[in-house]
């Protein structure tokens, strides 16, 4: 192909690449959550990315159809399919179809990716991936507590310290006897939750322009409003006005059990006032302090706090809803001390298992963000993040690449290295043998840009005379660095030979050991040991 008919490599807007390092620490994180999942009696399941549309149902956040928000095609039957939106409406489904076969209630966690056709930003990625933890199948409001529980353990887990998160509860029956009282009718209900939904986000006079006629965005975009009154709007800003009020007493006290009952207690009173002329409204004030007496007797208050200002923009929840907000303060690209804010959430959704079955199917659950976490556990310097690769490198060269019948001997040396072992017999490093078609310099290259810690050489004259050069890349860039009064001294000198040795070939592992534990014990922290 001529250079103008060459594909251009462009990335995809809304998505993005990672690297090595991202990917183990993800991996770490992904393992540390599934040890938590799994001691409160949870047990895996996966589904497919791909779902019958309808299956998904009409639940996008920011939209009012599924073809508007997910990505979707038409099979050779011509049934349409979309990648799915989230993991709870797939679990919905895998319930329903194996219903008789599951214990009830059904405890199951699930990670994956998800994928949103919508506007891509600042943070706001088609792609990212979720892990999430549901009880299926009962209807009391402990399984909502044990939910709340299970979400403040976990963080813990990850190295988010007591004080630095909060699990805020909520109940969308108290909401919809808000908007009860203030005589909303149904069809502005989904567009008031998302107005609600944007609180966290926008200055409440913001908000009050989606409750009303709509508002534009910066760059332009208009978003419709829910058309309500002036008079209804204004209830629902109370609400909210109530709800953030509570809600920044609540970050100030998180650590403070005592405090956060007052303030829970608090909570609970001052929303039953709002809603004291609506059935469901009650309801959920009920419930809210079914779940308040729960998490106190547990030892979680303070941890758990009731909050108002929690909505979730979903449309399936029923009932109690929840977040987990992290309320220590990081400095962002701008130089502003900012909120890290919400990394998981969920609630109950009584009515999404029961669109497929003929009896209604109680569920509640909570989603964790992986990739809002992982970027909150970097700042705090979770060690889980934190951590160096598992093992050291090893790149073994390959000085006679152009001539096929030297490979079984470099091949030899890399598989004695990829069976080493270390005194607990667990793998010692891991081995690279070179593979390309370059000279020496661009191999010691290619060992430095990947990390390794020393590399293995051997030309003619040390096959012939059994032996092979180690060659340590850490101590050799410190060497490299040195000023010329130092290089010029008979230290440098003595180190330029540990730096550089040569040795039996029988002798390779225990060779490579001697450099591999010459920097764990100089220097443990280097980031090219584990």
């Amino acid at each position: 192909m001529s250079k103008t008919d060459k594909l251009k490599a462009r990335q995809p807007r809304g998505f993005v690449d990672r690297g090595p390092a991202d990917v183990a620490a993800t991996e770490r994180m992904l393992s540390v959550i599934r040890e938590s999942f799994s001691l409160y009696g949870f047990d895996p399941v996966e589904t497919p990315f791909v779902e019958y549309t309808d299956a998904l149902g009409k639940f996008l956040p920011d939209q009012d159809r599924p073809n508007e928000g997910v990505f979707s095609f038409q099979d050779d039957d011509e049934q349409w399919l979309s990648l799915r939106y989230d993991l709870t409406a797939p679990l919905a489904r895998y319930v329903a179809e194996n219903f008789d076969a599951l214990p009830k209630p059904y405890r199951s966690y699930r990670a994956g990716y998800v994928f949103r056709n919508e506007k891509p930003g600042p943070g706001r990625f088609r792609q990212f991936m979720q892990f999430d933890a549901d009880i299926v199948g009962s209807g009391t409001v402990a399984a909502d507590a044990e939910i709340c529980m299970l979400a403040a353990d976990t963080m813990e887990r990850l190295g988010i310290k007591r004080g630095d998160y909060v699990v805020k509860v909520n109940n969308r029956k108290v909401l919809d006897g808000v908007m009860d009282a203030a005589g909303i009718d149904q069809a502005a209900r989904l567009a008031v939750l998302r107005a609600i939904d944007k609180a966290d986000k926008f200055p409440l006079a913001e908000v009050g322009k989606l409750l009303g006629e709509g508002r534009k965005d910066e760059s332009g975009d208009f978003t419709k409003g829910a058309g309500l009154t002036s008079v209804q709007a204004d209830t629902i800003l109370r609400y909210l006005e109530l709800g953030q009020k509570l809600a920044e007493l609540g970050k100030s006290t998180a650590a403070d059990g005592a405090r956060a009952a007052e303030l829970s207690a608090e909570a609970v009173a001052e929303l039953g006032k709002l809603v004291e002329s609506a059935e469901n409204g009650r309801s959920g004030i009920e419930e809210l302090e079914q779940i308040r007496k729960l998490v106190t007797a547990a030892g979680y208050l303070g941890r758990i706090i009731i909050d108002p200002s929690v909505v979730r923009g979903l449309e399936y929840y029923t009932g109690p809803v929840y977040e987990v907000e992290l309320t220590f303060p990081v400095t962002n690209e701008d130089g502003q001390v900012v909120r890290f804010g919400s990394v998981a959430g969920g609630g109950r959704y009584d009515g999404l298992v029961g669109r497929f079955r003929p009896e209604p199917v109680p569920a509640t659950g909570f989603s964790i963000g992986v990739s809002r976490l992982y970027s909150a556990l970097k700042a705090v310097k979770s060690p889980i993040v934190d951590q160096k690769a598992e093992l050291p490198l090893v790149v073994v060269t390959a000085m006679d690449n152009k001539s096929p019948e030297f490979m079984p001997g470099y091949q030899a040396m890399v598989s004695q290295l990829r069976q080493a072992k270390d005194e607990d017999g667990k793998p010692l490093l891991r081995a690279d043998l070179y593979l390309g078609s370059s000279g020496f310099n661009a191999q010691m290259k290619y060992a430095d840009r990947r990390g390794a810690v020393c590399a293995v050489i051997q030309g003619s004259s040390e096959r012939d005379a059994g032996t092979v050069v180690i060659k340590d890349l850490i101590l050799g860039a410190e060497l490299a660095a040195a000023g010329r009064e130092v290089k010029d001294s008979a230290e440098h000198k003595a180190r330029q030979a540990e730096a550089q040795f040569s040795l039996p070939a029988a002798e390779l592992v225990e060779g490579v050991k001697k450099v591999l534990l010459r920097h764990a014990r100089a220097c443990p922290d280097h980031p090219r040991l584990p």
